[in-house]
């Protein structure tokens, strides 16, 4: 990272990082290609409650351990800052220190928001940078959901292809 140039010096992202898949890479990707230092906000528990997720999530600190894991094998960690997030805006809403915020297609209208009250504060607004979603083999997005609901696996991999193959190799060694 020495010598290296960024186009800000600090950017934002965040979510609820429950089951880590090919799409936050993209997401995490994206903003550390473009800040110095990425701050991350991680959804509290209080905030997943208030959402009414129609599901289980791991607690915080599970996906705090998981996501600093990954940041770790992709030696980003030292220029991450992870932040809990107790509303869905953060830090993206208040810090002054912030140049860019990373969003999916899906949280783009959370980043208009956020520069919105960020004008109210008197802040300047936020860079959005807009990240695709990653689709999975069937052209939908890959998404955490139906990971839960096994249609994918965390690369976006069909269920049913895994099991297809799983069965046709067992049926060439029972032979």
């Amino acid at each position: 990272m020495r010598g290296r140039r960024f186009p800000h010096q600090t950017v934002a992202t965040g979510g609820t990082f429950d089951i880590l898949h090919k799409g936050h890479e993209r997401l995490l990707s994206a903003a550390f290609d473009l800040g110095k230092t990425v701050y991350i906000g991680i959804t509290s528990d209080e905030l997943v409650s208030e959402l009414r997720k129609n599901h289980s999530v791991k607690p915080y600190s599970s996906r705090v351990r998981k996501l600093r894991s990954f940041l770790k094998s992709r030696g980003w960690l030292k220029r991450a800052r992870i932040v809990e997030l107790k509303d869905p805006f953060g830090p993206s809403a208040s810090r002054r220190d912030l140049e860019a915020l990373v969003v999916s297609q899906d949280t783009e209208p959370n980043g208009r928001k956020a520069n919105s009250l960020r004008l109210r504060q008197g802040l300047p607004p936020l860079r959005l940078y807009v990240v695709d979603l990653m689709k999975a083999e069937d052209g939908k997005p890959i998404s955490a959901s139906r990971i839960r609901r096994a249609e994918i696996d965390e690369e976006g991999k069909l269920a049913h292809a895994r099991v297809s193959f799983a069965r046709t190799k067992h049926r060439a060694f029972a032979g």
